[in-house]
């Protein structure tokens, strides 16, 4: 090498070394403050000792709370000036017809329309039922007139605190769901063959989260997902000092807990996804020594733990821009038993990040193929939203029978809720 190039070369590694130097002695840029954030929350938990929702094993009402289950509502504005909200319960599920005033109501008094509007059930099993049972239409029709007015007073009250914030989408694992259907169609003799858990069923351990932050590095609101029963605890346990019928979030009410606790000062917000062939395992008093409220607790600690781990390995920045879209599928039952009007919605948060939001208990089938049909670099697939009307079995789950089938939806089910999915994508592309 001769002398002119020996120089040159040196120059270069010089000028990159200095170059270097520069970069990482120079701060990191601050996000903008790109998007409007407020978020909103109160307690929903029963006054009164009323019957719980989720198991046809309990025989009275109530007795007390291990836990206050809250609604929470987050309300978004993009740089255009178009606004979203989410609103999250810790319920059983959202009622079409509680979806359908609180959707009306909030678009009379704030001018949000339907289908800028997400409500989500955490469909904890130590919940308040209201639906009207026999002899207690009362209780039932005033708790849902009270959370059909703390869901609009939410979703205002975060409307009008909305101040500017950025917001960035991360992702965890985290790994105690597990399928409970073992192969019905191998043992049809056995009517509990399909609720039984197996490791080779299929499962979505993703954890998805959405962050909003302010000026501050830590969050200000969580908003995070995973596709698991909250069915923890049972309706009647073993252990004789175990409280059987008390309030509580299950392990979903458990993770927001903590992270509160770890973030003081910020919102946690649980989004259930497709889980309704997932089970948390181990479940109700099958560890030697814990107490099935303990189990619900570690499982929500776990959650907690995966979704700072999805942060901590950095989160996407979201652009702020918000598309929305919402409709009806008709979904038919076998022997002319009633059809059912399916909500399907989908919402796209800046360019990457698709959420699509379905109604009812979903198995989770439908996450892992809209998220393998959905040409988009992040999808989320949330269930419970919007609507409850029991399970929705995918193809897989419909042929085989067995307990997430005994709504006897056709076999078609699967392939009209995609179909309308691929419907409305175009709408928020």
């Amino acid at each position: 090498m001769n002398y002119r190039r020996r120089t040159m070369l040196l120059v270069c590694v010089i000028c990159l070394g200095l170059a270097s130097s520069t970069w990482a002695q120079s701060p990191a840029k601050t996000p903008p403050l790109d998007w409007k954030a407020g978020v909103a929350s109160a307690e929903i938990t029963p006054t009164d000792h009323m019957w719980m929702a989720g198991y046809a094993g309990r025989k009275k009402p109530s007795e007390g709370v291990a836990q206050p289950l809250f609604a929470k509502a987050l309300a978004l504005e993009d740089a255009a000036g178009t606004k979203f909200a989410v609103v999250t319960l810790d319920l059983i599920g959202v009622r079409r017809e509680v979806r359908d005033k609180v959707a009306k109501e909030c678009q009379e008094k704030f001018g949000l329309p339907p289908e800028r509007l997400l409500l989500n059930a955490s469909h904890t099993h130590c919940g308040p039922e209201y639906r009207p049972r026999a002899g207690r239409e009362a209780e039932a029709i005033a708790y849902q007139a009270r959370i059909e007015q703390t869901m609009v007073t939410l979703v205002g009250k975060a409307l009008e605190s909305r101040q500017p914030a950025r917001l960035a989408y991360a992702k965890g694992r985290c790994g105690f769901a597990m399928n409970r259907r073992r192969n019905y169609a191998l043992s049809p003799e056995d009517p509990l063959a399909n609720r039984a858990p197996t490791f080779d069923g299929p499962v979505d351990h993703e954890v998805p989260v959405l962050a909003v932050y302010r000026e501050a590095k830590t969050p200000e609101v969580l908003v995070f997902g995973y596709a698991c029963h909250n069915t923890t605890l049972a309706s009647v346990t073993s252990p004789p000092d175990e409280p059987k019928y008390l309030f509580n979030g299950d392990y979903a009410g458990f993770a927001q807990e903590r992270l509160q606790q770890l973030y003081p000062g910020a919102t946690a917000m649980f989004v259930n996804g497709c889980s309704g062939d997932q089970n948390p395992y181990p479940r109700h008093s099958e560890v030697p020594g814990i107490l099935p409220l303990e189990l619900a607790k570690h499982h929500g600690h776990t959650l907690a733990l995966s979704v700072i781990a999805g942060l901590n390995a950095g989160g996407r920045p979201v652009e702020p821009a918000i598309r929305a879209t919402i409709g009806d599928v008709e979904l038919t039952r076998n022997a002319d038993k009633p059809s059912h009007q399916y909500p399907v919605q989908l919402v796209q948060l800046g360019n990457q990040l698709t959420l699509a939001a379905l109604g009812s208990e979903t198995t989770v089938d439908y996450s892992l193929r809209i998220k393998q049909e959905i040409r988009a670099p992040l999808v989320w697939v949330a269930a419970y939203s919007n609507d409850y009307s029991g399970y929705v079995p995918s193809r897989r789950v419909a042929v085989e029978g067995g307990y997430e089938a005994a709504n006897d939806f056709t076999i078609d089910v699967e392939d009209r809720i995609m179909g309308k999915v691929r419907e409305l994508l175009p709408a928020i592309r």
